[in-house]
């Protein structure tokens, strides 16, 4: 393994695919967004390894069952393989938002697992999502931080984002605007390094 391993961490839901509503639908309703899936093939291509951070609060309320966050993880990696996409790992907030924990996004419990298991510096890496709370949770966490404009981002479309949002946040239309923008930037960067 290189002396740094090239992480991207995103959200999943309203950044991958869809909300899963608060009545916990089914997990064969999940679909990804479109061009989902190949950003992170794309990414995964770039050499970067994609972790998710996940908040099921529908856990903690008895909304669904575990079993459903396993089958709805496996039809993602399912539909990720088709198209040659691979996700390292998903961690996830298993409590009910009135719990207090400290991995509930904006909390920054999951990041620091993924600092844990994978032995890395979050100092620099890119975290995407869809809300304040994943905002804020990676700014904490020392990610650069960025929205995109799907999921619950589409509110920010027309207008600037709310002062609450940490500074320096960068804006994509959606996470395949961001996987170019990460792969041609670091195209650049390595275009600019003498050999």
């Amino acid at each position: 393994m290189g002396h740094a391993m090239k992480l991207v961490i995103l959200d999943r839901d309203g950044t991958i695919g869809d909300q899963i509503g608060a009545q916990g639908d089914s997990s064969s309703d999940w679909q990804p967004l479109p061009g989902a899936l190949q950003a992170i093939a794309r990414l995964n291509h770039g050499g970067w390894h994609v972790v998710i951070v996940s908040n099921e609060g529908g856990l903690g309320r008895g909304v669904y069952e575990m079993a459903k966050v396993n089958d709805l993880q496996a039809r993602m990696y399912k539909m990720l393989a088709t198209v040659g996409a691979r996700v390292d790992a998903m961690f996830f907030c298993p409590h009910a938002p009135d719990e207090g924990c400290h991995c509930r996004k904006p909390g920054t419990g999951l990041f620091e697992q993924i600092r844990e298991r994978f032995g890395v510096e979050l100092k620099g890496t890119p975290a995407v999502g869809d809300s304040l709370d994943d905002a804020i949770a990676a700014a904490a966490a020392g990610c650069v931080v960025h929205l995109v404009l799907t999921g619950g981002g589409g509110q920010y479309r027309e207008c600037a984002l709310p002062a609450a949002f940490p500074p320096g946040v960068v804006v994509h239309e959606d996470l395949a605007a961001f996987a170019q923008h990460l792969v041609a930037r670091e195209d650049l960067v390595g275009a600019a390094t003498p050999s």
